[in-house]
């Protein structure tokens, strides 16, 4: 049994947050590759390679583990991250029609929602947490962050407008739909890692202790590989774009084939390192362990919006833009702080 330690473990979910804002920055640096060449080239790294390197590493007798887990699990939570997939590619489709910003904070606003709520209703415990000393922080905090979240899409939007970046072919009547259907699907991850827990479980018998969760990414994020390598198999098809992989086209990007593989693999440990330390956090959050998804979507938004600032993306900004992102701050800031707060009082109680 690990103890509750709610605080470290949103420590480690911040650091799970930081690499998610930061792991497609490498991308900005890539010279003529595709947008599929790229995005497979990092998801064959991140849902494929390093979630099995991850397992391998972290997890004893992970064959027996294998072996003795129930197949439902690792059939469901594969099953679901193949969903996951989807959502993210619907959310790089709707940043094409109504930019970065506002899918940025619909998509990731539904999945915080829906993510950190949806999975203790189905399992018919959100009235029992609803009970616990606490909770009305938890649920505080995951409003409070769900406004901040919207109220980066704006500053965002306030951003795109005075730098004269909006998206190209602006189009509300195909981008919200798709902002729908990502929020949604990208959501499903916190059940593909719910559905995957027996899985987890038999690890942790194992001797796995706080590293339990890694064995069930090898389902969950094998998953998303697959619908969304479909989807890129199908765009190198359309595109005749399968060559990039091995030669560019001559001239100055000629030599820049190391160096995007360099990126997609950064980008790749990136991506995989926020869910690495998701599970180190996810365990040590006690009785409230379903608001880490929510703290995760929360954090992610406000270190991206820092991250942002810190690489100089909002100079050249009207006064009113940043009095809009300094309000989404403070705000995300506040929300966070009261999930830490709530899940420091569920834990104070349970250790009595």
């Amino acid at each position: 049994m690990i103890a509750a330690n709610p605080i470290l473990g949103i420590a480690l979910h911040a650091i799970g947050a930081i690499s998610a804002a930061l792991c497609y920055t490498p991308q900005k640096a890539t010279r003529g590759w595709s947008w599929q060449t790229y995005w497979l080239a990092q998801a064959s790294v991140c849902w494929l390679a390093l979630p099995v390197v991850g397992a391998w590493l972290t997890i004893p007798e992970l064959a027996r583990v294998l072996a003795e887990a129930p197949a439902f699990a690792m059939r469901n939570s594969f099953l679901l991250g193949a969903l996951y997939g989807i959502g993210g590619t619907a959310f790089g489709l709707a940043i094409r029609h109504i930019g970065f910003s506002l899918t940025y904070a619909i998509a990731i606003g539904i999945s915080c929602v829906l993510g950190t709520l949806l999975p203790p209703l189905v399992s018919g415990q959100l009235a029992a947490v609803f009970g616990r000393p606490g909770a009305g922080w938890v649920i505080a905090g995951i409003a409070i962050g769900t406004l901040g979240i919207l109220l980066s899409g704006l500053a965002g939007r306030l951003k795109e407008m005075d730098l004269g970046s909006n998206a190209t072919g602006f189009n509300l009547g195909k981008g919200i739909p798709l902002c729908l259907l990502a929020g949604v699907l990208s959501a499903v991850y916190g059940f593909s890692l719910a559905a995957g827990q027996p899985v987890a479980d038999v690890a942790a018998a194992h001797g796995a202790g706080v590293f339990q969760g890694n064995v069930i990414y090898i389902f969950s994020n094998t998953g998303a590989f697959l619908s969304t390598g479909i989807y890129c198999l199908w765009l190198h098809a359309r595109h005749r774009t399968f060559g990039e992989y091995v030669e560019l086209p001559s001239g100055p990007e000629r030599s820049a084939l190391p160096a995007n593989f360099a990126l997609a693999l950064l980008t790749g440990c990136l991506w995989y390192g926020q869910f690495f330390f998701y599970g180190l956090g996810h365990v040590r959050m006690g009785d409230y362990k379903f608001s880490s998804w929510g703290i995760h979507m929360i954090m992610l938004v406000l270190f991206s919006s820092l991250a942002g600032v810190m690489l100089r993306e909002w100079q050249g900004c009207r006064p009113r833009t940043w009095s809009s992102l300094g309000a989404a701050l403070l705000v995300l800031l506040s929300a966070v702080l009261a999930l830490a707060y709530g899940n420091y009082l569920g834990a104070a109680l349970a250790a009595h």
